[in-house]
């Protein structure tokens, strides 16, 4: 149903596969939810092969793919968070998540709640970080 995308491991092939596929595409946005996970949002020409216009690729902080979703809008983080962690209450979406046209997941996947806990794993040391809204941890900002 996506053509494809789902054997792309790698957020590079899988754009270059998009390319392949529809002549181009448009980014839209990327999200980062805590250090290890990304949500890069593009859109694609009318016309396509693909179930929709919209995809989001999630990947791991290396690129590697783990999940991909196909809208016929862009989502909200917000939105698309409430969706995977619906327990979560910082995940408040001010319009609801689009239809999903098409999902995916790769080897690469696994649950991205994990991410948001507070005993989640962190590269970041204890002072140099902060909590996210939602969860998961980002570099705090420099003292000055």
């Amino acid at each position: 149903m996506l053509a494809g995308l789902e054997n792309e491991l790698s957020l590079g092939d899988f754009l270059d596969r998009v390319r392949t596929l529809c002549g181009a595409f448009e980014l839209v946005s990327h999200h980062t939810q805590g250090e290890f996970h990304h949500d890069v949002t593009v859109r694609v020409p009318d016309g396509s092969a693909l179930p929709a216009r919209v995809l989001v690729v999630a990947t791991n902080c290396n690129g590697g793919v783990k999940e991909i979703l196909a809208f016929d809008e862009p989502p909200s983080p917000d939105a698309l968070w409430h969706h995977r962690c619906p327990d979560n209450p910082d995940f408040v979406p001010s319009v609801p998540l689009p239809p999903i046209r098409a999902h995916a997941t790769t080897i690469h996947f696994f649950d991205p709640c994990e991410l948001l806990r507070d005993d989640a794993r962190s590269e970041l040391r204890d002072e140099h970080r902060v909590r996210q809204k939602g969860g998961g941890w980002c570099m705090a900002e420099p003292k000055r």
